[in-house]
């Protein structure tokens, strides 16, 4: 085994029980179904009823042949209740069958509703393929709840029942041994069933690993091909998929007592009645047709046994699963607490008037440090980098210092954008630029000092509304696939094809609409893949065009376009920015050269503001970038 999957054990260790959830937490999916379910409990209790009938029916038969009496109707009603049970069971089936499917259906939706409404720094914290596992795979083993004996639990108390006060009936002694043997198998599947919840429990935790592992490694196919690093990635996911399979041998090993355990039992007690019972037939003490029955009436006093055997096999493992989707049920969302934000906002800051003087983006000694698991989550990610260097033999501390983290990003900011301005934020990577748009956005909310939108706390706003307010491009932002058209109307739904096709063209894409006859309808393929990275960045830039938002927040929007199509997206930029308020982050000084004021930032530090002429006199920081750009 390779170094990378050994520690991916010892790091993970730990945390491979993962949550684990209670049967309590089970019924509201459950309930949802309710009057289907009763509906299959009725139907389950009539199955058992009529078989409970039979054996009574075979018992009053064989004493009638062996009497020389006429059978009459005997064999009729025999008849008649056997194919009776056979349509209740086959419709009762149907019903079990569909409504775990609608379980299952249900807590899809409950789970992507709550995934896509939780906070950002849940998906910084997270790995998106282990919460696409929870939408896929953990859901898929609550269908086996309903399917293997849990709904139809009253029909088969009522033959458990049924039988063990027929079998007493007709012989105590009997059913004595019988309650012996069933007593023993019962306690050792009890004593099993805590150990298949906890497997069942970490194998759900390794797939969601190896959905992650899968998806970092297909979604970076060509960094992984370009770096001559297949067979490593190739060794580190299998290596995952290596761990979930020996956890799902151990499940299995487990589960295969079960079936087992209820066989012996079944096969013991056969025995026991057939020997016991043959010494009470031959002294007199049962006949045997009353034997028979009996025979008949243990048969179905197993069957529902074996039914509950499986149901706790089925129930635990769903357990496990559903431990990890009530996680994710149990997160808070983005917005629930806002009411109680703005509420403890002051009076005075919330009343204040949005008249034509207000700033449209004001931060007031803003400080921001990412939360707890955001931090952990980067430190982990740092700490498997270096273990991954490690196994190309590379030296991990020189190549991936470690996370640092925990330090304020923002460190008392402060600045004010007028509107119908352009401010630039330049500066060092890590000084915090790309914070400070996520902050005006309301990815995170600062942890001091407060950022003002239009003259009020953005707190104040609904998340919604607040967005509004912006049309955003953020650093490397993603291209969806589908078409040009689904792109361009992420944020404007009811955009026209003229829009789509002016704002395109604004952003010197005239040329990809003509490239195919399908124009906005033409497909961009996975991540863009048919798209150039300069073509992809001004696909962006498009889309927050289309908006028509008061105020445009640009993150590196022309660190991918060549000088030509720079200047040509600078024209753009310029032409619609005419009542627009623009806020922008460049690497490249000659994009913002010309803004109205320039803010720059060192180590989540505001350590100069002005225009390029005064910044290049006052600010060092600023003097030694416009000197290594040749612009000063």
């Amino acid at each position: 085994m390779s170094s990378t999957a050994m520690s991916r054990r010892r790091g993970r260790g730990a945390q491979q029980d993962g949550p684990r959830a209670t049967f309590r937490q089970l019924l509201p999916f459950l309930f949802e179904h309710k009057r289907t379910l009763i509906v299959v409990a009725v139907l389950s209790v009539f199955g058992a009823a009529t078989s409970l009938v039979q054996p009574l029916l075979v018992g009053q038969v064989i004493e009638a042949v062996q009497s020389d009496r006429g059978l009459g109707i005997l064999v009729w009603l025999l008849i008649g209740f056997v194919v009776i049970s056979s349509l209740i069971t086959g419709y009762g089936h149907y019903l079990l069958q569909r409504t775990g499917t609608a379980v299952v259906y249900s807590s899809r939706r409950k789970l992507i509703a709550r995934i896509l409404h939780l906070p950002v720094s849940e998906f910084d914290a997270r790995r998106t393929g282990d919460l696409v596992s929870r939408v896929g795979t953990d859901t898929t083993l609550l269908y086996a709840v309903l399917t293997q004996g849990l709904a139809d639990a009253a029909g088969s108390a009522l033959l458990f029942v049924g039988a063990l006060i027929a079998m007493l009936l007709i012989d105590p002694v009997l059913l004595l041994l019988i309650v012996v043997v069933l007593g023993a198998s019962v306690a050792v599947v009890t004593a099993l069933s805590g150990r298949i919840r906890t497997a069942s429990t970490a194998q759900q935790v390794k797939v969601g690993e190896l959905a992650s592992g899968v998806e970092r490694a297909v979604g970076s196919i060509r960094t992984v091909r370009a770096s001559g690093a297949t067979e490593r990635e190739t060794e580190t996911v299998s290596a995952l998929a290596s761990d979930a399979y020996g956890i799902g041998v151990r499940i299995a090993k487990i589960s295969s007592l079960v079936v087992p355990i209820a066989n012996v039992a079944l096969q013991l007690s056969l025995l026991v009645v057939l020997g016991v019972g043959g010494f009470r037939v031959a002294d007199g003490t049962i006949t045997i047709a009353a034997l028979i029955t009996f025979i008949l009436f243990l048969f179905m006093l197993i069957m529902p046994l074996a039914t509950t055997f499986g149901a706790i096999t089925s129930v635990n493992q769903a357990l496990g699963a559903l431990g990890r989707i009530q996680e994710v049920l149990d997160l808070p969302t983005e917005t629930e607490r806002d009411a109680d934000i703005a509420a403890s906002l002051s009076a005075e800051l919330r009343a204040q008037d949005d008249d034509a003087h207000a700033m449209a983006i004001e931060f007031r000694d803003v400080r921001f440090r990412y939360p707890e698991n955001v931090v952990a989550a980067r430190e982990a990610a740092a700490k498997e980098a270096r273990t991954l260097l490690a196994d190309a033999h590379l030296e991990a501390s020189e190549d991936v210092p470690a996370a640092d983290v925990e330090r304020e990003v923002l460190r008392g900011v402060s600045f004010a954008v007028p509107r119908g301005s352009r401010v630039a934020l330049v500066g060092p990577s890590g000084a915090g630029k790309s914070t400070i748009l996520s902050l005006i956005e309301r990815f995170y909310d600062p942890t001091g000092g407060s950022i003002r939108l239009w003259g009020h706390d953005s707190r104040t706003y609904a998340r919604d509304e607040l967005r509004a307010q912006f049309g955003y491009v953020e650093q490397d932002a993603p291209t969806l696939a589908g078409t040009l058209a689904d792109n361009l109307r992420l944020a404007a739904p009811n955009a026209s094809d003229a829009e789509c096709e002016r704002v395109l063209r604004a952003v010197n894409l005239g040329d990809v609409l003509e490239r195919s006859p399908l124009g906005l309808h033409a497909p961009v393929g996975e991540d863009g893949v048919m798209l150039s990275g300069g073509e992809r960045q001004r696909l962006a830039i498009a889309r927050a065009l289309l908006t028509d938002a008061p105020i445009l927040l640009l993150d590196e929007s022309t660190s991918s376009l060549d000088g030509v199509n720079e200047q040509r997206m600078r024209d753009a930029i310029d032409a619609v920015s005419a009542d627009r308020t623009l806020i922008v982050i460049a690497h490249r000084l000659s994009t913002v050269v010309d803004s109205d004021a320039i803010v720059v930032l060192q180590d989540g530090v505001v350590v100069g503001r002005g225009t390029h002429e005064e910044l290049v006199q006052s600010t060092p920081l600023y003097r030694d970038l416009a000197r290594h750009q040749l612009l000063a």
